[in-house]
């Protein structure tokens, strides 16, 4: 009988010391999360963001009430609004507790002490972050001067995708990983060119109808050159960096290896739009783009009767040649940070956790909706394909694109942009050499920029004085 109630009391006592433990071990975010609170979110729409953090979130803690702070009416002010300009006075009257920023002014934000900085909540929750991206980890802090003050649960980046199929059949090498421009368009030229246009093949396709200049920005933003010095405020596409990147643009036009879909005159039917698709429909050999494109394959399949699969093949590109491991082709546009000003810290973080963790990046890693997940381990394929390709480069963004956007006028390439086609449609026509067009693009883009910086200057001169006399 002893013996019995000596057993009872022990496994009283280990019960209870179970308990306690469990107790102990939770955070101080977990207790506060059965706190009834209320954050403010902001976020560019509320129904997309519902969509896709809002009702997960909600569930698992519904004691958080959450507001939706929508940047819409940022992008509805004209081309001469100055956009940080406006962000800012938005979040001075809103005060939402989480932003959500860009590289750019996650970048500004941190330097200027507007954003919590996120490394201590993470220590005292003991928060994993070592499955996630590492290059964005470390993009983060280094945009951060060593400090972590926002995370970012997915993220967007190019590839270089080919049809091993044609490959195959017209004996072509396969591309390899870190294909530059350069390299992916000698591939191109390797396959035919003859053929009507609704039957040939093509060696490269491009997703939405590009101009000659739409192809040398693309080019160029890949091997990290800009139109504009910003440290002089001189227009710099007269060099011989700029020449050969034209000049590939060019011979590329000119081979006729490139299909470029005819420009949409509204909406069409899904059917359609994937029919003027030519790597999806399987008649061209290498296209670049993003995880999407793996969706819009799959979605071929059903929205297309006729449609005949192939083997498909992915590897990292386009870069450039003096930095074969790192893309500029990424994005991580959706960064959330606390507001250093929010006194609901511990619901906000709540909710960064969350949306940056593992039970969120279970359920977002059946769909490829808002792009790859940041977060690895989760979402390893889609569709059978492998999405490895798409973390093995490191980001290189450009370093001084908050500079850019403050210094430059928004309306400046309104007025840049078409000198620059006048130009090189000559240049297409024989009627100009390619030095003559880069030197009258140097020259009338300069007198531009010149006018619009001192129109810009203006109007702040002008908006100080009427802020005083009110």
């Amino acid at each position: 009988m002893k013996s019995r109630m000596l057993h009872k009391v022990l496994m009283l006592v280990v019960c209870c010391l179970l308990v306690a433990g469990c107790t102990t071990s939770k955070s101080k975010t977990e207790k506060q999360a059965n706190i009834k609170s209320s954050i403010k979110v902001m976020f560019f729409d509320q129904g997309y963001f519902f969509q896709q953090y809002g009702d997960l979130f909600t569930v698992n803690f519904p004691n958080i009430d959450i507001q939706v702070v929508s940047t819409q009416s940022l992008y509805n002010q004209g081309g001469g609004t100055d956009y940080n300009k406006a962000m800012q006075e938005l979040i001075d009257k809103e005060q939402p507790d989480v932003l959500m920023l860009n590289t750019d002014t996650y970048e500004k934000y941190a330097a200027d002490g507007k954003v919590q900085e996120l490394d201590s909540l993470i220590n005292r929750d003991k928060y994993n972050i070592e499955n996630i991206y590492p290059a964005l980890i470390e993009l983060l802090k280094e945009k951060g001067a060593g400090k972590l003050y926002g995370l970012s649960p997915s993220f967007s980046s190019n590839a270089v995708y080919y049809n091993a199929d044609l490959f195959k059949k017209y004996g072509v090498e396969i591309p390899h990983d870190s294909m530059t421009w350069q390299e992916i368009f000698d591939l191109a030229k390797r396959f035919p060119t003859e053929g009507d246009e609704d039957t040939r093949i093509y060696g490269y396709a491009a997703q939405y109808n590009m101009s000659l200049n739409n192809m040398v920005q693309t080019i160029a933003k890949t091997q990290g050159l800009n139109d504009i010095n910003l440290d002089t405020l001189k227009v710099t596409v007269n060099t011989e960096s700029w020449k050969k990147v034209y000049q590939l643009a060019l011979d590329a036009m000119e081979s006729k290896i490139i299909y470029n879909p005819k420009p949409s005159d509204g909406a069409i039917m899904m059917e359609d739009y994937f029919k003027q698709q030519l790597f999806i429909m399987g008649r061209a050999a290498i296209t670049t783009s993003g995880s999407y494109m793996l969706q819009s394959m799959q979605q071929a399949k059903t929205a297309i009767p006729e449609y005949k699969p192939f083997e498909l093949g992915i590897v990292t590109g386009p870069v450039d040649s003096a930095e074969p491991d790192a893309t500029r082709d990424i994005y991580f546009n959706e960064i959330f940070a606390i507001n250093a000003k929010s006194p609901n810290v511990d619901a906000a973080w709540e909710f960064i956790k969350f949306i940056n963790g593992e039970d969120y990046a279970k359920v977002k890693s059946k769909t490829m909706n808002n792009g790859l997940l940041s977060r690895m381990g989760y979402s390893t394929e889609f569709d059978g394909i492998s999405l490895d390709v798409f973390y093995k480069l490191k980001p290189k963004l450009d370093q001084k694109y908050y500079t850019r956007a403050e210094k430059i006028p928004t309306n400046f390439y309104e007025q840049y942009n078409p000198i620059v086609e006048r130009e090189i449609g000559l240049v297409q026509e024989k009627k100009k050499s390619l030095d003559d067009a880069l030197k009258t693009i140097e020259e009338e883009g300069q007198v531009v920029l010149d006018k619009a910086i001192k129109e810009k200057e203006e109007n702040k001169t002008k908006d100080a004085t009427e802020t005083t006399a009110e």
